[in-house]
């Protein structure tokens, strides 16, 4: 896979190790991940960037995916390998 993932979390979110499982079940090695509970000038970064609070905020090589359930919807319409290839 050659599309960089970004991906907004922090510590304690289940739906952030959903979403990073699904990620490696398609290949994905490697993932930008910004703790946003440990720097709160990051988490302002996120929702100026998504216009969302919640985590995570993924996004894939300039593509905002959205949360866990939209990364899922994105698999399921296979949409997401496609963008992963870049």
């Amino acid at each position: 896979m050659s599309a960089r993932v970004l991906m907004y979390t922090t510590a304690v979110c289940p739906y952030c190790t959903r979403a990073k499982q699904l990620l490696a079940a398609r290949g994905v090695t490697e993932i930008e991940e910004v703790r946003v509970d440990l720097d709160p000038e990051r988490r302002d970064e996120m929702m100026e960037k998504t216009q969302r609070r919640t985590v995570p905020q993924i996004f894939i090589g300039e593509t905002h995916v959205g949360g866990s359930d939209d990364l899922y919807a994105l698999d399921a319409a296979g949409k997401l390998k496609p963008l992963l290839e870049g």
